[in-house]
């Protein structure tokens, strides 16, 4: 499938402020199964800087620096990007066990070695707690739940997918981008970055390496009503780091391996490496934000 992509932020402030520093995060990621046609960000009022480079985990960033008294700034993402089917279900029943995983860490290398070296080293990193997800007592509860030693680890994950989806609540007015995953568990709902930082505090907890993905779902509505523009929103999932596979994604908040519909932007520990845009501003006031993001099949 084929898709074009847009995604605007626009703040609004009720103050001139200046001298605004800003980090994007919003250009898709060249993936074996995605291509990235087309990519260009566009930012209102003309930034003073304007330059990207690629971060530890291979994310590409723009950096955006506004000097000048503004009070209105708008980041445009626009990107034309093709996704392939992956079929990711034949390979759960492939891939590893728990002690072959366990081992692969314990020689530092992977069971099959076509698979690159430095997925092997972000591997390690998600192995630990990060900022926003720690290895909680109650997430390893969970995950003892569905864990069968006569299954892949792969297989184990696709059923601790399926058990999110079956008992937490989709809950929109529940958390934020700050809520903890300890609320999502004591509260059982949340929102699609909630699923995925539980489900990787579950795996992490028994070592196993889990990274969390940002980026898009092709949404469609119900029959008889037309498409909004600018009516879709970021998704978040998380994928799990097999040794003979490499990395393999799993989407909680639909209980779906994803496929051509979910498109790729950025992934790292958690949601603070890869936040869409943040920054700095010298200035008074509140602001108004405003966020539309189109997922368009062509």
């Amino acid at each position: 499938m084929k898709y074009q992509l847009s995604h605007l932020t626009r703040y609004q402030y009720q103050q001139p402020i200046a001298n605004s520093y800003n980090l994007a995060c919003l250009q898709p990621r060249q993936l074996p199964y995605q291509q990235v046609l087309q990519s260009s960000v566009q930012v209102t009022p003309d930034a003073s800087s304007l330059y990207s480079q690629q971060d530890s985990f291979g994310n590409l960033r723009h950096f955006i620096h506004l000097q000048s008294p503004h009070q209105e700034l708008s980041v445009l993402a626009s990107s034309i990007v093709e996704v392939q089917p992956r079929d990711l279900a034949s390979q759960l029943a492939r891939g590893a066990g728990l002690e072959q995983l366990q081992q692969c860490f314990a020689n530092q290398s992977p069971l099959d070695m076509s698979l690159a070296s430095n997925d092997l080293l972000l591997a390690r990193q998600c192995r630990l707690a990060s900022r926003m997800i720690p290895l909680l007592p109650a997430a390893a509860e969970l995950w003892a739940q569905v864990q069968r030693p006569d299954r892949t680890v792969l297989e184990n994950v696709a059923a601790l997918t399926s058990l999110i989806f079956h008992e937490f609540s989709y809950d929109p007015d529940f958390s934020s981008v700050v809520t903890p995953v300890s609320d999502v568990l004591s509260h059982r709902r949340g929102v699609c970055q909630d699923f995925a930082q539980l489900a990787i505090s579950c795996l992490r907890a028994e070592g196993i390496p889990a990274r969390y993905i940002s980026g898009y779902l092709e949404t469609q509505p119900p029959p008889g009503v037309e498409r909004l523009v600018g009516a879709d929103a970021s998704h978040a999932w998380f994928a799990v780091y097999d040794p003979l596979l490499g990395w393999v994604d799993f989407d909680p908040t639909n209980n779906v391996l994803p496929d051509e519909r979910h498109l790729t932007l950025a992934y790292g520990r958690d949601y603070a490496d890869v936040v869409p845009l943040k920054g700095v501003l010298q200035g008074l006031g509140k602001h108004h934000l405003v966020v539309a993001v189109d997922v368009m099949p062509l």
